[in-house]
């Protein structure tokens, strides 16, 4: 099937015939799967791409987190990306509200709406929606910021798993951003958010074909040792330098990104900056640092695929394997 006969077949298959019909495709992922590739391969002109990844929606944050570039950008238009300064904080509940603008801007063009990225809890929330735990207010917000700030990560975490080891088990322990949260629910309200279901069924009348990309073990933690070293060719030492001349410290959600949190961790003691910055890391720190990256790269994409298996209804594809993709495609359940 050639490109153009597969984007029509998908067009019929989606059918979006007016705004109450929201059929959508996921495009989900570990990091360095190859999600921006397809893309621009296949979802180019009659489709648009939502950004699902909570890094990317930072402007400045380019190369760290491995950016769409203008080039791919121009392809196939990008909702989501570089639409926050690094300083300011992005929630899940802010991702379903403008994912939600995006896809109503993108239907009412004609268009069809992929989102696409690597952090899955918005993949699922975006389906079927939040959970009626409590919103924190400014005031236990700010009072969990300043506790996670003295407390440190594992100290944190170690809180969590005493007031809710059912949330505790299911969130990273460096995922500060998830593991905040969690304790924000406890003091607004003094229950756990584990006690708090989950909705069971897809929100709005959202239809999705979810596909997932994966590649074996091996494949992937070379792509992602090889995107590492890219980015640093790529000028990552300088993006960070002036980020942290605007201020970036490890209290920014943004900074506390897998590419980013790794300098700061070296940069910063008792959240105090060295001194002249970057220019004091030594060739022996920059090598820990990317090497960090990398791991740290390597078992997130990890914990990545454990949640996205948990997902029901998912066709997964190896990434190169496009054959398989236009047969899924073509006996999809979005079918007229």
């Amino acid at each position: 099937m050639s490109l153009l006969s597969f984007q029509r077949f998908l067009i019929t298959k989606l059918s979006i015939q007016d705004q109450s019909n929201k059929n959508i495709v996921f495009l989900f992922g570990p990091t360095a799967v190859g999600k921006t590739g397809l893309l621009c391969s296949f979802f180019s002109s009659s489709f648009e791409a939502v950004n699902a990844d909570s890094v990317q929606v930072y402007k400045r944050l380019n190369i760290g987190s491995a950016k769409a570039s203008e080039d791919e950008r121009r392809k196939i238009k990008h909702h989501l990306i570089d639409i926050l300064e690094p300083w300011e904080s992005y929630s899940v509940a802010d991702f379903i509200r403008l994912g939600d603008k995006a896809l109503n801007e993108i239907i009412k063009k004609g268009k069809y709406p992929v989102f696409s990225g690597g952090t899955a809890y918005y993949f699922k929330h975006y389906l079927y929606g939040l959970s009626n735990a409590p919103r924190s207010d400014e005031k236990t917000r700010e009072e969990v910021k300043l506790f996670m700030e003295e407390a440190g990560k594992e100290k944190g975490y170690g809180f969590l798993k005493s007031v809710d080891p059912v949330s505790a088990s299911r969130i990273n322990k460096n995922d500060t951003y998830r593991v905040s949260r969690a304790i924000e629910v406890y003091k607004s309200c003094g229950r756990p958010l584990s006690s708090f279901a989950l909705p069971t069924e897809p929100r709005d009348g959202i239809k999705a074909l979810i596909i997932g990309l994966y590649r074996e073990k091996e494949e992937l933690t070379k792509r992602i040792r090889l995107r590492v070293d890219q980015m640093f060719k790529e000028g990552l030492l300088d993006e960070i330098s002036s980020l942290l001349s605007e201020g970036a410290n490890p209290s920014w959600q943004s900074m506390q990104a897998i590419g980013y949190k790794e300098f700061l961790n070296f940069l910063f003691e008792d959240r105090k900056l060295r001194e002249d910055g970057v220019k004091t890391l030594t060739q022996a720190e920059l090598s820990e640092i990317k090497e960090q990256i990398c791991m740290n790269s390597i078992h997130y994409a990890k914990r990545q695929m454990t949640f996205f298996r948990s997902f029901k209804d998912v066709h997964w594809v190896h990434a190169e394997d496009e054959k398989t993709l236009s047969s899924l495609i073509k006996s999809g359940p979005f079918s007229t």
